[in-house]
């Protein structure tokens, strides 16, 4: 069955079947040795990990910004972890440069070998004599099993229902839909762009694979627009009826764009849609920019911007949403469990 709103599988047919199968036998035997415990390394302080199953946006970002949010408002010094996917000419990820424009006063650490860049971390603060941080949150990190976490936060994206997936490259899936068994919670997300009986399924599945873990489910929201070149806020009304081109490079760009049309009231001039984590070459920000010209604004992500900022000027103003969770449902039982684990510290084996 074809995944809701999936895009086409990387290779379809019978040959993306049998690539799969041979990638799932992988997967199995890594995640054998894990179970075993081969391999793991467990820190010093609680670890909570914001990750999916699929490959593609299904709100990490937002979801980790939630994390953090919470964990300091409870007094916690977390510090992110994260891959490093996609870094600019500035050294920085268009992510890690967005949680730092959040988080000023966060530790990010963004390198390939999250293990080495939180030594490194821990040992700078060690040495500073400070308090350093008392917690990590690993971004995309149920995969990245190298790590010991606490407390394992898995999203699944309503508008790409894994039930309905498959493995890559025959479908999107990193490792098959069973490993929701090794969640603690599982967040529904992107809950508004679908009927509510497609997440009522999603929770059906979640529930027979994952019976202990809290269930959550959560929509995405702009909160407000921000304009890039005065860091003001623009009120979201002021896009309806206007002369938009939309941007974006992300994983599933489904949702953004429909709810840029919302905004707008419509269709949007143009809607210049690329590849997840793009660079935007000088060729592509040339394309924007003939696009734009005798348009009122630019509409892009905040992890488009990190790239865009330096690529300019631009024509017209460049608006970014302030994408936030909004949780229908387990948003209060998820939060208490976050701030439990960050405060009870890690047990002695």
């Amino acid at each position: 069955m074809v995944t809701r709103g999936a895009p086409r599988a990387l290779l379809p047919g019978p040959i993306g079947v049998l690539a799969a199968r041979a990638y799932g036998s992988v997967m199995a035997r890594r995640n054998r040795r894990y179970d075993a415990g081969r391999g793991v390394i467990r820190f010093d302080r609680p670890v909570i990990s914001i990750g999916n199953l699929s490959v593609g946006g299904t709100g990490k970002t937002p979801m980790v910004r939630w994390v953090v949010e919470g964990l300091v408002r409870a007094g916690h010094r977390p510090c992110i972890a994260m891959r490093g996917y996609g870094s600019g000419r500035g050294g920085r990820s268009d992510e890690a440069a967005e949680h730092a424009a959040a988080f000023p006063g966060v530790p990010i650490v963004a390198q390939p070998d999250r293990v080495e860049g939180l030594l490194t971390l821990f040992g700078h603060e060690h040495d500073a004599g400070g308090p350093g941080s008392d917690c990590v949150v690993l971004d995309d990190g149920f995969q990245h099993r190298r790590i010991a976490r606490d407390l394992d936060v898995v999203l699944v994206d309503a508008t790409r229902s894994p039930m309905e997936d498959r493995l890559l490259p025959a479908g999107w899936l990193r490792e098959p839909v069973e490993s929701l068994r090794r969640a603690h919670a599982v967040v529904v997300t992107h809950a508004e762009s679908v009927p509510t009986s497609a997440v009522a399924a999603i929770e059906a599945g979640v529930s027979r694979l994952s019976p202990g873990a809290i269930l959550a489910v959560a929509r995405h929201q702009w909160s407000e627009v921000l304009d890039s070149s005065a860091g003001e806020p623009v009120p979201i009304a002021w896009l309806r009826g206007r002369r938009v081109v939309v941007v974006c490079a992300i994983g599933n760009p489904g949702p953004f764009l429909a709810r840029a049309r919302q905004a707008i009231g419509g269709p949007a001039s143009a809607e210049i849609v690329l590849r997840d984590h793009d660079p935007y070459a000088a060729r592509t920000a040339r394309r924007i920019t003939e696009a734009a010209r005798g348009a009122d604004a630019i509409v892009t992500t905040a992890k488009d911007w990190a790239k865009l900022e330096s690529r300019g000027p631009w024509p017209c103003a460049v608006l970014r949403p302030r994408l936030v969770l909004a949780f229908d449902r387990g948003g209060e039982a998820l939060m208490r469990r976050v701030v439990e684990v960050a405060g009870a510290g890690v047990p002695e084996e």
